[in-house]
């Protein structure tokens, strides 16, 4: 009998997706594992099974699924935090918040609040009102503001503002506070995160936490943390330091058997929609003088991006609006980095072309197209670049990695990959359909880097699926069983 923690020798009876499946067609095959890595492929019966054996019973066998965009502890925090993404009005928000349970230091932390759909907009004396004098912090959904209360400005030593909103740096610096208040905490619900995604076929993400993730990855992998692999960024504030101490994007972290390694550079140009801060060409629907903002200037993103290239360093640029895609472009233009843009959901027709020229990487979200479709109906109305595109950057000679951007969408492939395909959530028509990709398409852009690893040679990091991806609709793959999650080799779920 296989458990999970096994080391797997023999792969019996699964079908294959992508080219190293070409030869077979439907038929099933074996797989032979040695070292970790894929040894033979071979028709079911051909090759004598030994040592453990996983039972595959017909099952499709795709490459481990990444998630390319995760805000680690944020996401595993929140699973402990008062829900309020079902919350359609400040008021009741305020009153939620209220009569939840405050965290042994006296903090009521919210978070899913989408304030750019409610009727009425947050307060400072409404939050005030309903939780007095216990410090009340309410995350908006896209974690680009918070809402406070007095209480709450008191602890952290700012200055209340009008409506108890803070936004864009002071907002990314009191998630920064909350998320890092007690490492023994936050390690345990990482360790507690890293299993659900296990169990979601998940065998690595790219980790944006806003944290030196370095200590924070090291200390987790010495404490025993091995469910899936991670490449960590760190912002510009720790470039420096990153720099000095010697690391380069691709190599691993010592004593962590590889799992782990480092990753980008991570700087954010400009806003997120839902805080009406991404920088557009026109204005937002509700503001006509509005047009987002830049939190980093065009030279400087240039200066930082000539930096970390020559430091042997790739950058992942946050730019969400046209304006901030574009100038992310014109950086990766001039310095020749390497790297990615996070988000793109608004992109000139034209930057199509020069994004391909580049190899310029598109990392993006699918379900935040089915999150925020009505937002763009009111906020984006007089946009004119296409908004969340995914078929348009993958018809352009774009690669594409998919990410959720946890804890704004659930760390969840098969949501991911449902949304691409489908863009839609529920029973409405597929929002921007042009926009839809394939089931292959999505499956590559959710493996690493947009790859694939099933073939001879490649790392076992293999999701073993309870119901045909290939075949399924949109509710089957948004909830698709997941039988097993190898890791090179070894079981990290077995259903």
């Amino acid at each position: 009998m296989t458990a999970r923690g096994d080391h797997v020798d023999f792969v019996r009876g699964v079908r294959l997706t992508g080219p190293a499946g070409v030869p077979f067609g439907e038929e099933p095959v074996d797989l032979v594992i040695e070292s970790g890595r894929i040894a033979d492929i071979a028709p079911t019966g051909v090759l004598p099974a030994r040592g453990v054996v996983l039972q595959g019973e017909g099952g499709r066998v795709i490459p481990g699924l990444w998630d390319h965009h995760v805000h680690t502890v944020q996401w595993a925090l929140n699973a402990e935090r008062v829900q309020l993404g079902e919350v359609h009005r400040a008021a009741e928000a305020a009153a939620l918040m209220a009569s939840s349970a405050a965290l042994p230091d006296g903090r009521v932390i919210g978070v899913g609040m989408r304030d750019a759909l409610w009727p009425d907009e947050p307060a400072l004396a409404a939050l005030d009102a309903a939780c007095g004098d216990r410090p009340a912090y309410v995350i908006n959904m896209d974690v680009h503001s918070v809402w406070l209360n007095s209480a709450a400005f008191r602890r952290e030593g700012f200055a209340p503002t009008a409506d108890g909103v803070l936004r864009e740096e002071d907002a990314f610096e009191i998630s920064r506070r909350l998320n890092t208040a007690d490492d023994t905490m936050a390690d345990a619900a990482v360790r507690r995160g890293g299993e659900r995604a296990a169990a979601r076929g998940i065998t690595g993400i790219v980790d944006f936490e806003m944290a030196w993730n370095a200590a924070s990855w090291q200390r987790r992998s010495d404490a025993g943390f091995d469910a899936h692999r991670v490449e960590f960024a760190f912002y510009a504030a720790n470039l420096a330091r990153a720099i000095d101490e010697g690391m380069r994007t691709g190599e691993s972290l010592a004593g962590t058997a590889e799992l782990v390694r480092v990753g980008a550079l991570k700087l954010i140009t400009d806003g997120s929609l839902g805080t009406r801060t991404a920088a557009c060409s026109h204005a937002y629907g509700d503001d006509p003088s509005n047009f987002g903002v830049f939190t980093i200037e065009p030279d400087e993103l240039r200066d930082y991006l000539t930096t970390a290239t020559g430091a042997g360093l790739d950058v992942a640029v946050h730019a969400i609006g046209d304006r901030a895609v574009a100038s992310a472009l014109d950086a990766f233009t001039y310095t020749q980095a390497r790297g990615t843009i996070e988000h793109a959901q608004l992109v000139r027709h034209a930057d199509l072309a020069r994004f391909a020229r580049l190899g310029v990487a598109a990392s993006v979200q699918p379900e935040h197209a089915v999150d925020d479709r009505d937002l763009v109906g009111t906020l984006w109305q007089h946009q004119q670049a296409i908004s969340h595109p995914v078929e348009s950057l993958l018809a352009a000679g774009i690669p594409v990695r998919f990410g959720s951007d946890a804890p704004v969408a659930p760390l969840d492939p098969w949501l991911t990959i449902a949304a691409a395909v489908h863009r839609t959530g529920d029973d409405r028509a597929p929002w921007h359909p042009e926009e839809r990709v394939s089931v292959d398409a999505a499956l590559r852009a959710s493996s690493h880097r947009g790859g694939t690893e099933l073939e001879l040679g490649g790392i076992a990091d293999l999701v073993l699926c309870g119901a045909d991806p290939l075949t399924a609709g949109r509710e089957d793959l948004r909830r698709m069983p997941v039988t097993a999650t190898l890791l090179g080799g070894r079981l990290t779920h077995l259903a």
